[in-house]
């Protein structure tokens, strides 16, 4: 071993994670945005939950829907750490790609079993099974 080795043994090199920690500050990963995240996560949880026991009102299900799509966008936010920085563009693309393609195939099947049920058997009354 020469000198120049004798100076470097037992520091990390600058690229690798010994310098910055494992999750690197630059994250934005703190405690404190997994404790509003993990709160936000049960509020959104427990308010369409008391709806449904309590029976409340005729569009629970259009609320049960906002809650779901809210609570959707608390956790892609707080835990996958998701947003509209530069560095997540592409996860951010990816995200939104899947959430068109799945809405797409969710409405398509909807629309196909609505239409092959009106169109297979045209002389039976619909909502009544024989």
């Amino acid at each position: 071993m020469n000198v120049a080795n004798e100076s470097v043994v037992g520091h990390a090199p600058h690229g690798t994670h010994g310098a910055h920690g494992a999750h690197g500050g630059g994250h934005g990963a703190t405690h404190k945005s997994y404790v509003i995240g993990f709160l936000l996560a049960i509020i959104l949880t427990a308010i369409p939950f008391a709806l449904v026991m309590e029976h409340a009102v005729a569009g629970t299900p259009l609320l049960i829907a906002c809650f779901a799509i809210a609570q959707i966008v608390v956790h892609v936010t707080y835990f996958l750490h998701v947003n509209g920085s530069a560095e997540q563009r592409w996860n951010l693309t990816a995200l939104l790609y899947t959430a068109v393609v799945v809405c797409i195939i969710i409405g398509g099947s909807i629309w196909i079993m609505y239409h092959l049920d009106m169109n297979m058997m045209p002389g039976m009354p619909h909502g009544r099974v024989p």
